[in-house]
């Protein structure tokens, strides 16, 4: 079972490309679970058709602790299961606990001993706080792919997530997968992504295109594969699904001084 954690900046569509990827590899046939680790309870909605997902903490908040694994796990498409972690009230309590609390029972209901190929980690944002970072700081996923853009803040927030898979890299095993380009529209973004990528030592493993076709399938609640599979943008999400199974590039990542990353951006005309 590989179990991997996809990272990137607020808003850049870790969960989008999460579900789209996930959708291309059960239509691989693979056996896949996904947690999702955002209090907005989003990672799941175009695998279950929109269906509003009870999170864990909203369960054990009104079930108490003894409770059973089908009030908090779901099957969507081709099969695959999706788990809402959730988070406090809010204004109260951290975010970041509501991963650990979700990923301990999951583990205690035996949601991992299940014939899985594939265990996806969607997490919120970057990895500066502990909570966040608990699928890499524990060793629970050996894998990451870096969800970015071209856009300097994403390339920022790329970076930042590096040094934490560096940090953990001993102690977790954990290793970088590589950069998935989910396209914003940047002039010479492609290029700019690949040069990043090899600075910290890994690889894009894809250009996503920005293409209509996502808003269309998410308006419908659904992935691309789903809501219209002979869609072109339904082949780049079964390329991506292709080239993460087929990978064999895992690296520890060497993440750039803030000076460097800003020389590569004002070399692509990013900070001009």
């Amino acid at each position: 079972m590989r179990q991997v954690a996809i990272y990137g900046k607020g808003g850049i569509g870790k969960s989008t490309t999460t579900q789209n990827l996930t959708a291309g590899l059960a239509e691989m046939g693979k056996k896949i679970m996904i947690v999702g680790c955002d209090p907005k309870a989003d990672s799941t909605r175009l695998i279950l058709g929109g269906l509003a997902q009870k999170t864990v903490l909203d369960t054990l908040r009104e079930e108490g602790d003894d409770i059973d694994l089908d009030l908090i796990l779901k099957k969507g498409y081709g099969g695959i299961k999706g788990v809402e972690s959730g988070g406090p009230e809010p204004g109260v309590g951290c975010a970041g606990r509501g991963i650990i609390t979700s990923i301990n029972l999951l583990e205690q209901l035996g949601a991992y001993d299940e014939d899985l190929d594939y265990v996806f980690y969607d997490v919120l944002g970057d990895v500066v706080c502990g909570g966040f970072a608990m699928p890499i700081r524990e060793g629970k996923a050996q894998e990451i792919y870096i969800v970015c853009s071209g856009e300097m803040m994403a390339l920022y927030a790329a970076n930042n997530i590096a040094k934490g898979i560096q940090k953990y890299a001993t102690t977790g095993g954990v290793r970088l997968g590589g950069l998935i380009c989910n396209s914003r529209k940047v002039e010479g973004e492609e290029e700019l992504v690949k040069a990043v990528a090899k600075e910290i030592g890994t690889q894009m493993i894809h250009f996503v295109p920005r293409d209509k076709a996502v808003q269309k399938a998410e308006i419908n609640k659904k992935t691309v594969i789903d809501f219209s599979p002979q869609e072109a943008q339904a082949d780049e999400y079964r390329a991506l699904a292709k080239k993460v199974d087929e990978n064999d590039m895992f690296v520890i990542p060497k993440p750039m001084p803030i000076e460097r990353l800003e020389q590569i951006l004002m070399e692509h005309g990013i900070m001009d």
